[in-house]
């Protein structure tokens, strides 16, 4: 069955599906193409008739995820005419349901808001609310840093535009502008982090859900990422410092900068480290305490709910030939010394040298700085809540890794066909935990709270979602300094 939405700039056909009207590659900005690449995004233009909404558009160029091993992988046309949206709604009548809008993760390089693993649908009809899921630039084309050729930041500038765009005509679908809760997992959950801090973005977001933000990498800074991109250039065999680099950039084939973006990654390559080469960047190098601290201080006036899964980085490394007997060497030296790794090998028997590892990146990444993000909230009365996430299949090498929560927050199970992190679970007991997810997430949206205590440096009140649900105190030990 069809389903029509009308708009300021023009009317929408979308397609009615099991009790959600989907309205699939509405586009919120002009085409980023020719002298727009590089460049902010700018208004999209209307259109007469009625719009075909009932097919996704092409997502963002990218190369294959690093976590598809896991994860299962996709396959979508790709084009820069991608900054679209993904809206599912019960109906687009004249209601005012709260909106979630999602921004997905793939490390600023892979991913779509428009891909069936985000079908915001099951969360769209069990909590009334409008689902909206935002593709915007990646890599080179939404991230590359370097004053006097890219003083803008694409990808940053995609996100504020498809809030600017939800504010504005989200009514439109049965969706009130003034309650919107902004959701994202890894790269998005940390460009969330980045949007709070952000003034313009004061009214388009309300609550914001940051699920396993890579808080830990720090401050990626200015003077860094020019360097990084003086490099990429040179990959091109472009002058960055050239008059004529801006347009050569602008004209060089989208396959060309993507090969680039892999040999600039396996270029600065490190021992056990996950860092991206394109990420959002600060004008001043950060210790994280800083970072946390501007995060939180951004915050006041919204709720959150922050959190990470247990073995985050097992999503990396459990897949990864070089990582099941590494060097014993590199080992210490990436633990800083042999007496941190023996607390690391205390806490896990019989662990092997991968697993420790992974059990550093993730406490060092994901897991540490989310919490001290939460303390650093709670110190400054934000009504913050926060989670762990416990679940793995028995025996999984990927354990409770990283991305392994997002089908349990979406409820769509069978768009995930490809994901051995799920492999061996019991569909029973899996279903059961996805459903309270999905409760704890439509509440917060719904709310402002998920339905346990608020979290706070006296008692740390965590929500684990595992083989048993319950809150926890401190589960991830930063009281007593883990890491």
């Amino acid at each position: 069955m069809s389903a029509a939405a009308r708009t300021a700039l023009g009317d929408l056909q979308g397609v009615l599906h099991d009790g959600v009207a989907s309205f699939l590659g509405v586009p919120y900005a002009a085409p980023p193409l020719g002298e727009l690449r590089f460049a902010p995004p700018q208004p999209a233009r209307g259109w007469s008739g009625l719009r075909d909404a009932t097919r996704h558009g092409p997502i963002a160029p990218q190369l294959a995820s690093r976590l598809n091993v896991a994860m299962g992988d996709f396959s979508r046309p790709q084009s820069e005419d991608c900054l679209t949206l993904t809206i599912r709604t019960p109906s687009p009548d004249s209601r005012s349901r709260p909106v979630i809008v999602w921004l997905h993760g793939g490390a600023w390089i892979s991913g779509a808001g428009s891909l069936d693993w985000y079908d915001g649908s099951t969360l769209a009809r069990e909590g009334d609310l409008v689902f909206v899921g935002v593709n915007y630039r990646l890599g080179a084309l939404g991230w590359l840093h370097r004053p006097g050729l890219v003083d803008c930041e694409p990808g940053t500038a995609d996100m504020i535009a498809a809030l600017r765009w939800v504010h504005a005509h989200i009514a439109s679908f049965g969706g009130d502008p003034d309650n919107v809760t902004v959701m994202g997992q890894s790269a998005g959950a940390t460009s969330i982090g980045r949007l709070l801090t952000r003034p313009e973005t004061r009214g388009l977001f309300h609550r914001a859900i940051m699920q396993s933000g890579g808080f830990g990498r720090g401050a990626y800074h200015a003077a860094l990422a020019s360097e990084r991109a003086a490099q990429f250039l040179r990959l091109l065999d472009i002058d960055p410092e050239a008059g004529d680099a801006l347009p050569r950039l602008r004209a060089a084939d989208v396959r060309r900068l993507l090969v680039a973006q892999g040999e600039l990654a396996r270029a600065n390559a490190r021992f056990a480290q996950t860092m991206p080469q394109f990420m959002p960047v600060h004008a001043a190098k950060l210790t994280q305490a800083e970072l946390l601290a501007q995060i939180a201080d951004a915050a006041d006036g919204r709720q959150v709910l922050i959190g990470a899964t247990r073995d985050e980085v097992h999503a990396f490394y459990a897949a990864n030939p070089e990582m099941h007997d590494p060097p014993h060497d590199k080992v210490v030296e990436r633990f800083g010394g042999a007496a941190a790794l023996e607390r690391y090998r205390a806490r896990r028997p019989g662990a092997s040298m991968m697993d420790l590892l992974a059990d550093l990146g993730t406490d060092e990444t994901f897991l540490l700085p989310a919490m001290r993000l939460a303390d650093a909230m709670a110190q400054r009365g934000v009504r913050c809540f926060a989670y762990q996430f416990d679940w793995a299949p028995p025996g999984s090498r990927f354990r409770a890794c990283h991305c392994i929560d997002l089908p349990f927050v979406f409820g769509n199970f069978p768009q995930w066909p490809g994901a051995e992190m799920l492999a061996g679970g019991d569909a029973a007991q899996m279903a059961d935990l996805s459903r309270a997810m999905r409760a704890a997430w439509i509440a917060f949206a719904r709310t402002g709270s998920p339905d346990w205590p608020a979290y706070d440096t006296a008692s740390r009140a965590t929500m684990c979602f595992g083989t048993r649900i319950g809150v926890a105190g401190d589960p991830a030990g930063i009281g007593w300094g883990q890491a």
